[in-house]
């Protein structure tokens, strides 16, 4: 069945060249142009927000892209007035395409008197007009069940093995997966299922938020290279720390990867002087001149996988068909061309 209406791509100012290389691809996939749509994304003198769409958007599918990253309160109130100011103008339907979805370690009552920030978010999202959320890597698997709307949650752990078949080709029976706690184990056992290597368990004891007092390595490292998978490093203490206590327990390297690169404080300061060899993450937050710069940081490219969940949404087709290798090899043949 034919489609009636266009989709059509409009961005904040969270992470413009993600935005733009998702439009790009789309242009490549459609055979036709296909731009940001032209708004301006403003603040007043006293940090007030201003959206104002410059093109006709009556009845066509639109996908805001914008993470919701630091500043997480600034680029999250862009998204909703974006979304009001779409469905003020009578946009058919309106997608938020949240490569990074801020607040999301606040998906439950952790101690008497405290919020749930991300039912939070979900509500104001809803409110403001989207129809659809489109992320990847959500911190608690749990928080698309906060949104009355359909929730698409890509997954990185497809690109990262298609990465690691690449990288460690001649190495393959020495992989090790790293799970840095116990919370972490199903995404990286996602990881190890797809590589078919064995399962490691980093357990932390926290004595406070921030500091972890001790920390465990529950199986057999010896001579391994090890993986080490999360979905965040934030401030990359104790992903560096992990990375320590694996090489004492007799590993032979340790490698990172992580879908998404908060890296807020010394955190590029403390993977640099560490002891990993490499540090792997997306796009989906914006890498600053500091990360890009750090010899031991690596960054594959998410928007060949939004490009195509934005394409299959729009057509109505799966989306879960993403987490194939038979449909993410032919997007990502720059992973597997030296194979």
């Amino acid at each position: 069945m034919p489609t009636l209406t266009e989709p059509k791509l409009i961005s904040g100012n969270a992470n413009l060249p993600l935005a733009e290389a998702i439009a790009r691809r789309m242009s490549l996939h459609r055979g036709m142009d296909q731009g940001l749509v032209d708004a301006r994304v403003e603040r007043f003198n006293d940090g007030e927000i201003f959206v104002e769409v410059f093109e006709n958007v009556r009845g066509e599918d639109m996908f805001i892209i914008q993470p919701t990253s630091n500043p997480a309160n600034d680029n999250l109130m862009e998204l909703l007035i974006i979304a009001d100011a779409l469905r003020r103008s009578s946009a058919q339907r309106i997608t938020a395409v949240i490569p990074y979805f801020g607040y999301a370690r606040q998906d439950r009552r952790t101690k008497a008197r405290t919020p749930i920030s991300a039912k939070l978010v979900a509500n104001m999202l809803v409110e403001a007009g989207v129809e659809r959320i489109l992320t990847m890597d959500l911190h608690a698997a749990q928080i698309q069940g906060f949104f009355d709307i359909p929730v698409d949650n890509l997954y990185a752990s497809p690109i990262f093995a298609l990465d690691v078949k690449n990288q460690f080709a001649d190495q393959m029976e020495d992989l090790m997966v790293v799970s840095p706690d116990v919370g972490g184990v199903a995404r990286a056992r996602e990881l190890a299922k797809r590589i078919n290597a064995p399962l490691s368990i980093v357990d932390k004891r926290r004595e406070k938020p921030g500091e972890v007092a001790e920390m465990t390595v529950i199986g057999d490292v010896s001579d391994k290279i090890c993986l080490i998978v999360d979905d965040m490093c934030d401030t990359a203490g104790t992903l560096c720390k992990a990375a320590q206590v694996l090489l004492d327990n007799g590993a032979k390297e340790v490698h990172a990867y992580i879908s998404h690169g908060v890296m807020s404080g010394p955190a590029v300061e403390r993977v640099s002087n560490s002891v990993m060899k490499s540090l792997v993450i997306t796009d989906s937050i914006q890498p600053t001149e500091e990360i890009l710069k750090t010899p031991n940081i690596r960054i594959l490219p998410t928007a060949p996988l939004f490009t195509q969940a934005i394409l299959n949404i729009w057509h109505g087709t799966s989306v879960s068909s993403l987490f194939d290798d038979k449909t993410l090899i032919p997007i990502y043949e720059h992973l597997t061309a030296s194979r």
